[in-house]
């Protein structure tokens, strides 16, 4: 399975962003669908995680402003996020996890900047 990321772009301050992240095939089997970001000079961190069976996990620092959700009929993932400020500005990459395999898209930037 390949992940492809997509959505980023340039945005201000309080707008919002959906990014997609598409599987090329079935994520089904996939225990956990994830997001993550790396900031500049930082270490890639965990913004939001979805399991198989629809149970969600976020960040503190962005609970209450994204919202994680999955596609199974359309092997998809999405990130909405709301209330965007400068702190959300990073590559974001999604993540399939299953025992045994652990595959990564290639990232899409988003810069959050007035």
């Amino acid at each position: 399975v390949q992940l492809q990321a997509s959505g980023g772009g340039l945005v201000q301050p309080g707008e919002s962003l959906r990014l997609s992240c598409a599987a090329s095939g079935s994520i089904a089997s996939f225990n956990i669908m994830a997001w993550y970001r790396q900031a500049p000079g930082k270490q890639r961190e965990l913004v939001a995680r979805i399991f198989n069976g629809g149970a969600t996990n976020y960040a503190r620092s962005v609970k209450g402003r994204f919202t994680i959700s999955r596609d199974d009929a359309e092997n998809t993932v999405y990130l909405q996020m709301n209330s965007l400020n400068p702190e959300d500005t990073g590559v974001y990459y999604c993540n399939a996890l299953r025992p045994g395999l652990d595959v990564w898209g290639q990232g899409t930037l988003v810069t959050v900047s007035s």
